[in-house]
């Protein structure tokens, strides 16, 4: 036991220092080919922190534990959005920009609402389960998603979001690389040591995916976001959980529905709907208080959602 919090501890900071590299080299490499770091955001940070939750859920589809799969994307995107954001949120208000407002938020809002039809079968008289058709569904909407990026990439020019850093191109990519080896490893190792500990005390295999392995899969998205709300670089740290929710979904759950067709257990909606309400709020959020801003006391509210869901799936096991 006393090795493995050694090495959870070990995870935690590979997990920071990951974030710091990579938050530093996606932001120069930004401003060196004018891209705007929202776009960055969406998907050089964002797929680099989704990678843990890719490599736990084909794992996990393989071994045919489908609720360690659904909890583990729908755990980290709600811990994403309302425990994430509501921390970034209170170290400092994030300026939203205009077209994650209409466009990047919406779109994962869409990919909660796609996921509860494909997964709950609502058009076929199947038991509810996300099928290898379903999973390429998904993989279609995260396509027409990274076309959409792509027609962003140059537009809004960013601005000096990294003061007078001017990496070599070489050392721009050993940050973004070494950064992304660092969060995959830190997020391995926080991750299975996190599930040991947790199995040693009788934690059921459902409240495992829902809280321990979601967190520990989006510790990459709590510390790039943090770091980049520390450096007052709102585009990463917005655009980083967006993409990464879109990611989670589309991406995520669509290769591990074509690994193995995936039985959903119902008891998920519940989780889906708090997710789809969580998006709602923040896309409401945008048009109260200061337009296109997520204000601290909205931030703080979010997080105090989340804190007393995860307490009440807690207080249901015990």
């Amino acid at each position: 036991m006393i090795l493995q919090i050694v090495l959870l501890v070990g995870g935690l900071i590979l997990l920071v220092k990951g974030a710091d590299w990579l938050v530093d080299g996606a932001s120069v490499l930004a401003k060196k080919n004018n891209i705007s770091d929202l776009a960055i955001g969406l998907t050089i940070v964002a797929f680099g922190t989704s990678a843990p939750e890719l490599v736990v859920n084909a794992v996990a589809a393989s071994g045919n534990y489908p609720e360690i799969v659904f909890g583990n994307v729908i755990g980290s995107n709600n811990f994403n959005l309302l425990a994430i954001l509501g921390i970034a949120g209170l170290i400092t208000p994030l300026a939203v920009q205009s077209s994650t407002v209409w466009k990047e938020i919406p779109f994962s809002f869409l990919a909660a609402i796609v996921l509860f039809f494909l997964a709950n079968n609502y058009f076929l008289a199947d038991p509810a389960h996300l099928s290898r058709y379903d999973g390429f569904v998904l993989l279609g909407f995260f396509g027409a998603f990274l076309y959409y990026v792509a027609t962003q990439l140059k537009v809004d020019p960013n601005t000096d979001v990294v003061g007078n850093k001017d990496y070599s191109t070489l050392k721009i990519w050993f940050l973004i690389i070494g950064g992304l080896v660092g969060l995959v490893g830190g997020g391995k190792l926080v991750v299975d040591n996190a599930v040991s500990i947790a199995q040693a005390l009788g934690v059921s295999e459902k409240i495992i995916g829902l809280t321990i392995i979601a967190a520990g899969t989006s510790l990459p998205e709590l510390a790039t976001s943090v770091v980049a709300a520390m450096k007052k670089n709102a585009d990463i740290a917005i655009g980083n959980i967006v993409g990464s929710n879109i990611f989670n979904i589309l991406l995520v759950l669509g290769v591990s529905a074509l690994v193995r067709p995936l039985d959903f257990n119902p008891a998920f909606n519940t989780d889906l709907y708090l997710l789809s309400a969580g998006t709602i709020f923040l896309f409401l959020s945008m048009f109260i208080g200061k337009k296109q801003r997520l204000d601290r006391w909205q931030a703080a509210l979010m997080l105090v959602i989340f804190v007393s869901y995860t307490t009440y799936l807690v207080m249901l096991e015990l």
